[in-house]
């Protein structure tokens, strides 16, 4: 951690700062205020415009959201993994491989983490068909 070397009265006062790392780009930083996020007016006018179109996470990821971002993230991954290796073979070997690696992700599906994001989705989906019958109705 940095520090800094104050004069008072003839001592010197030796402060170590506090450092931060940045929501958008990572890089580490010494915010201005308590509770920065955002080591510049650039970072931070880009995420809020990420997350208002929806491409970029709000809150800064925590406990269950990193778990569940990482899972996602290695799913994918391995997803994109598996097509490359299973292009060009016939179609009962690259179904028997693909179908044994949906089985492996089985086992993160019954994750209780993955439950309540589940929930939510499925809360959201029916607040929306809601609000969709209501506009209908009222025109």
């Amino acid at each position: 951690m940095p520090k800094k070397t104050y004069p008072r009265n003839g001592e010197y006062f030796v402060f170590s700062l506090m450092t931060a790392q940045c929501q958008k780009c990572g890089k580490d930083y010494e915010p201005k205020r308590r509770g920065g996020k955002f080591c510049s007016t650039s970072c931070r006018v880009v995420q809020h415009q990420l997350v208002k179109r929806g491409e970029a996470w709000g809150k800064p990821a925590s406990g269950d959201e990193r778990y569940l971002a990482d899972k996602l993230v290695a799913v994918g991954r391995s997803a994109t993994e598996a097509l490359v290796q299973v292009e060009g073979l016939p179609a009962a070997e690259a179904f028997g491989r693909l179908r044994a690696l949906v089985q492996g992700w089985a086992g993160v599906a019954n994750n209780s983490i993955i439950e309540k994001v589940q929930y939510s989705e499925e809360q959201e989906i029916k607040a929306q068909t809601t609000r969709l019958k209501r506009v209908k109705a009222s025109k």
